[in-house]
């Protein structure tokens, strides 16, 4: 986190609040001079970065220069990767708002009417729903991230050189799928949670969330990974949780 490499998640965060009108309240003691300098240079230096992985990514895409399969139109290659990574980002806020709110009274939770069906189906018995989320969460965003990695790793056919005709050292770096790494951890991770963190009850009341959770449980009860929860009987037991 110091090499600030994602710090454009914090001005993501700071924009966010200023748009609803929360400005972020930080709870560390206010910065130096020199503190103040070194934060927003790592955040200007992380802005830079994601605005060349994201014209590198691009740029490769509509070029038909990245993994994604043959046969896939450039636009629904786009449309696909900013619906994913925002599915992604959701469900990455979601964990955040739900541990967030765990410990308030329904009255604390807002009088909003899918806040309320969320906290009702989330922690409705004896809660077993909030692991069973996050399984099916997991589930969810695995299966985005299969298909977000093929549209972010540029790939060159043989005989056309390097994209943009950097070194091939470069060219390499590309090829890791590293830009798309960058990428997804900001726009479809980071900056989410760090949104949620601020404002939980927000996200509570959107019925894009109650909508994931209901999709969430589903994946669970297929039972795809229903080893997980045996696994973690056996860790409880040793623990002696």
């Amino acid at each position: 986190e110091t090499t600030g490499l994602m710090h454009v998640s914090y001005l993501i965060q700071m924009i966010v609040g200023l748009l609803a009108g929360k400005p972020i309240q930080s709870k560390e003691p206010p910065r130096s001079a020199a503190a103040n300098a070194f934060f927003w240079g790592r955040v200007l230096l992380s802005a830079a970065i994601l605005g060349f992985a994201l014209a590198v990514t691009l740029s490769a895409l509509f070029a038909g220069n990245t993994t994604m399969w043959e046969g896939v139109p450039e636009a629904v290659s786009v449309i696909l990767f900013f619906l994913l990574m925002s599915v992604v980002g959701m469900l990455e806020g979601m964990q955040i708002a739900f541990f967030a709110v765990a410990k308030l009274t329904k009255e604390e939770r807002g009088n909003s009417k899918f806040a309320q069906m969320t906290c009702d189906l989330l922690y409705k018995g004896k809660g077993m729903n909030l692991p069973g989320f996050m399984i099916g969460r997991q589930l969810c965003v695995v299966s985005c991230f299969f298909i977000v990695s093929r549209v972010t790793t540029v790939s060159m056919d043989e005989g056309e050189g390097n994209f943009w005709g950097v070194s091939d050292a470069l060219q390499g770096l590309f090829d890791t799928g590293f830009l798309g790494a960058v990428i997804t951890t900001i726009l479809a991770s980071i900056s989410w949670q760090l949104v949620a963190s601020a404002f939980p009850i927000a996200f509570l009341s959107n019925p894009i969330t109650y909508a994931l959770l209901v999709w969430c449980l589903f994946l669970e009860s297929t039972g795809i990974c229903s080893g997980a929860w045996f696994l973690a009987k056996i860790d409880k037991k040793i623990r002696g949780f």
